[in-house]
């Protein structure tokens, strides 16, 4: 099994700021997945019968829903079990795999992404859905790299950055892999507020959140900023504080960084009522529930 490599994070300051990288700080999200992830999805596992719903479904999951921004791997399986579920495409006979395979190594794997998914093939090269699974992952790759460019910052998200330098130390964390992260943030001349940057291969937010405090930061003086419900969770399971990134009102939800999140985050009074508040009105944004299972009633 491959090992995580140790976090690239130096304690300089006795804050740290852990910042979500697609659409958190950069609006590239739904170019990634409904330009680049959906597509592929749809062509390697054989769902163009259902195409329709198939991108319904991939995008309730990645995008709408209470797994937004989850590891690619697991929000795979996610979809694909909604889908087989949906009497659409039971009608029309069209087969949705089950890929046993991949949950197994979704269990196993402490970091889900690409070297861990090449070196398993590389040792498992007589399983078939695992190499399928490959190939869907390098195509998504493949078309992030040639898709995804001239995306900026959501706006603010420079002036929270420049806010924080000298005052915190600054992490990027993305379930994205590394390469792609680097990518964008280079792109846009931000590495230069950040003190280290880390995708998948890192292993989860939640895993890399609990490394960081064990450099000696109190966990008041952890703060996470993310658009997910998976990002609130991995701050919470260190204790750490979360800021949401409100998805459909991101610029705002910075704006408001600047003149609340952050003057509240330095001054110790962020915790309470006014993080509960926004934690509320970003929860209720994320449904457990896929709306096409609902009542006709509910819907009115």
């Amino acid at each position: 099994m491959m090992q995580t490599p140790p976090l690239p994070l130096i304690k300089q300051h006795d804050i740290v700021v852990f910042i979500d990288s697609d659409g958190c700080a950069f609006n590239t999200m739904e170019l990634k997945h409904k330009e680049c992830f959906c597509p592929a999805t749809i062509e390697a596992f054989g769902l163009q019968g259902v195409s329709r719903y198939a991108r319904e479904t991939y995008e309730y999951v990645n995008l709408y829903s209470v797994d937004r921004g989850v590891n690619r791997f697991p929000a795979l399986q996610k979809m694909l079990a909604l889908l087989r579920q949906r009497q659409e495409v039971v009608e029309r006979g069209i087969p949705v795999p089950t890929l046993q395979s991949l949950e197994e190594w979704i269990q196993s794997c402490s970091a889900l992404g690409t070297p861990a998914l090449e070196a398993y093939c590389a040792e498992h090269t007589q399983d078939t859905q695992m190499q399928t699974v490959l190939a869907w992952n390098a195509a998504v790759n493949t078309a992030v790299g040639r898709m995804v460019k001239n995306v900026p910052p959501f706006s603010h998200v420079r002036e929270s950055l420049a806010a924080l330098q000298g005052r915190a130390d600054v992490m990027v964390l993305s379930a994205t892999p590394s390469a792609a992260v680097g990518k964008e943030w280079r792109e846009h001349d931000l590495l230069q507020y950040v003190s280290a940057a880390c995708g998948q291969e890192y292993g989860t937010k939640k895993d890399c959140i609990a490394q960081a405090a064990t450099l000696g930061y109190a966990p008041e003086r952890m703060l996470m900023i993310g658009d997910a419900l998976g990002d609130l969770q991995a701050a919470r399971a260190s204790g750490a504080l979360f800021y949401p990134i409100e998805p459909g009102r991101e610029a705002g939800s910075w704006a408001s960084f600047i003149t609340e999140g952050l003057p509240r985050f330095l001054s110790g009074t962020y915790q309470g009522a006014y993080e509960e508040a926004r934690v509320h009105a970003f929860s209720v944004l994320l449904p457990a529930e896929p709306p096409w299972t609902k009542k006709p009633e509910a819907l009115l």
